[in-house]
């Protein structure tokens, strides 16, 4: 049995400072569900992941990637005459790295509800699913939907990071009504401080609420009550993928059936594990480095 199912776009990620300056950059392959779903495989969970890429060489980096890392890629499509999706990552003195996206019609972006395995999201414990796949457009809206309909139908656990990418939307309103929809529809909702008004119909008292606020630390409202947790002071490298990062730390301590301070305590160090290095996953830990 699958632990948890994902779905949404991995793409190539080049990380460099200011591009009309810069002679070197860094390539390596990123997405918030891929992250994850690695950081779950490293833990010794079963993960699933569902995506499409280009028939290209980022396409191939992507499978090795998943393969090599444990995750179950069966439903990953390699789509010919596309491309895969890329990111183009720019370093900033004092401030946050320049996103900038190339992701209009690449293959990652083409997900649709036909894609979807119903049974085998009836057949894991937990789906994961994020607001970012959600903005990719309305067919991989609809794929998230599915996703989600197929986990209720088996009584799932379903995740949700609500992971707001302004430029991937036409306006805060109709993000505001899709993330809340989903976030409505999840049992485990993680989110930003700064996104907490986008999902307010979600914030009731019998949903798990855990509020990742970065270098300040993390939260999470369980059963009416509030555990809060430091962030962990480390060597700081790059901070892309520590969101995901504690994602995973935490879903792999719900998991294990572990309490919601030691949740929130697992996925603080993935959280610092994953700053300590230049990639968004390979800095991740085993269970043995745990």
């Amino acid at each position: 049995m699958t632990d948890v199912y994902t779905l949404g776009e991995a793409l190539g990620v080049v990380s460099s400072g200011r591009v009309r300056h810069e002679t070197e950059a860094r390539l390596d392959v990123t997405g918030p569900e891929f992250n994850l779903a690695i950081a779950l495989s490293r833990l010794g969970h079963r993960a699933a992941y569902l995506g499409k890429v280009g028939n290209d060489e980022l396409g191939a980096r992507v499978l090795t990637v998943l393969k090599g890392e444990g995750v179950d890629a069966a439903d990953v499509r390699v789509i010919e005459g596309a491309h895969t999706g890329m990111l183009l990552r720019e370093s900033r003195v004092g401030r946050e790295p320049r996103l900038t996206h190339y992701r209009s019609g690449s293959a990652g972006t083409s997900l649709t509800p036909g894609n979807v395995p119903i049974d085998r999201i009836g057949s894991s414990k937990m789906l994961h699913v994020t607001g970012l796949t959600a903005g990719l457009g309305r067919n991989a809206l609809e794929a998230v939907r599915t996703a989600v309909s197929a986990a209720k139908t088996a009584e799932l656990v379903i995740s949700f990071a609500v992971e707001y990418v302004p430029e991937l939307w036409p306006s805060v309103r109709e993000a505001e009504e899709v993330l809340g929809e989903l976030a409505c529809a999840s049992h485990l909702l993680f989110l930003g401080q700064d996104e907490l008004d986008l999902v307010k119909p979600a914030l009731t008292p019998e949903r798990e609420v855990v509020v990742n606020r970065g270098a300040k630390g993390a939260s999470v409202r369980s059963d009416r009550m509030r555990y809060d947790a430091p962030a962990l002071q480390v060597p700081i490298v790059d901070t892309a993928g520590a969101g995901d990062a504690f994602v995973a730390g935490y879903i792999s301590a719900a998991l294990d059936g572990l309490t919601p301070p030691e949740r929130l305590h697992r996925g603080t160090l993935l959280s610092a594990a994953a700053v300590t290095s230049a990639s968004d996953w390979q800095g991740l830990p085993t269970r043995a480095d745990i």
